[in-house]
């Protein structure tokens, strides 16, 4: 298992639960001091991880990209998997395709939360899992073709309506058979969903990818009420060897979230604080 924090691009999204914002380099250098080998990243649209735009961090600092966020695509548009105009499916499956595409320089996954979307109104629950699985196969074919992947990440209730829990979401992915694509577990979104985040995190298995390290209320691991004890077990026992990565408020500040959470993963994660 390997810390990692996030950089947000995407102004729209300011004051959201990313640690760092904007100015990637300089804030993957900051990551690095406090010992982060990797980062997540949340760019605008593809254009914005292109080489004119982005540096290319893991030749500047040896860090690696450990995974790309979408979501700009849901903040900025209000485009999704399973909006019931077909026009605008296609415009969110084209966005997140041309996020893999830029990826692929960093041989990172794309992860899909929010632009999954939600079921409601004009669109059923078996509509809405379909468009998603369609989605899904394809996105996941074309991440294979280059070498990445795509990290499916399910929300609370209050964010989707689609797939809340771990063990609805392995049986809709056991089904689906999707090339490319496994979980991005958030312990956020399990603190809410799931009656034992612990299990929850079994119950995914080798499906699972990568994994946000936030507290429950989240904000930097280590700063509320979850048990670490329990999670660092489960995922120590599943063999987990994917990225921790701090998706959480930037509070009190930027650094002291990045701080915390690397002295929770030290802590809980290697047997050796800090």
């Amino acid at each position: 298992m390997k810390p990692c924090v996030t950089i947000s691009l995407v102004e729209e999204a300011r004051g959201g639960p990313f640690v760092y914002w904007h100015d990637p380099l300089t804030n993957a250098r900051r990551a690095q001091s406090l010992g982060f080998p990797a980062i997540e990243i949340f760019p605008p649209d593809a254009d914005a991880l292109s080489p004119s735009k982005l540096p290319d961090i893991p030749s500047e600092t040896g860090q690696s990209v450990a995974a790309i966020g979408s979501g700009g695509g849901w903040v900025r548009n209000r485009w999704h998997l399973t909006h019931p105009s077909a026009e605008i499916r296609q415009k969110a499956l084209d966005f997140i395709r041309r996020l893999l595409d830029a990826a692929a320089r960093f041989h990172a996954p794309v992860i899909i939360g929010s632009m999954q979307g939600k079921h409601g109104e004009e669109v059923s629950l078996d509509q809405a899992l379909g468009w998603l699985g369609e989605a899904l196969t394809l996105l996941g074919q074309h991440a294979k073709s280059l070498g990445t992947g795509v990290y499916y990440e399910p929300l609370n209730r209050y964010e989707s309506n689609l797939m809340n829990t771990a063990r609805s979401t392995v049986n809709f992915l056991e089904k689906l058979k999707a090339p490319g694509v496994q979980v991005l577990a958030d312990l956020f979104h399990m603190n809410i969903e799931e009656s034992n985040v612990a299990e929850g995190l079994l119950t995914y298995g080798n499906l699972l990818g990568h994994v946000h390290l936030v507290d429950n209320h989240r904000q930097a691991a280590g700063s509320g009420q979850m048990d670490y004890s329990e999670v660092a077990a489960a995922l120590k026992s599943m063999g987990f060897a994917g990225h921790l990565s701090a998706e959480v408020f930037p509070i009190p500040d930027s650094h002291e979230a990045a701080r915390r959470t690397m002295d929770t993963y030290q802590r809980w994660f290697t047997g050796g604080a800090h």
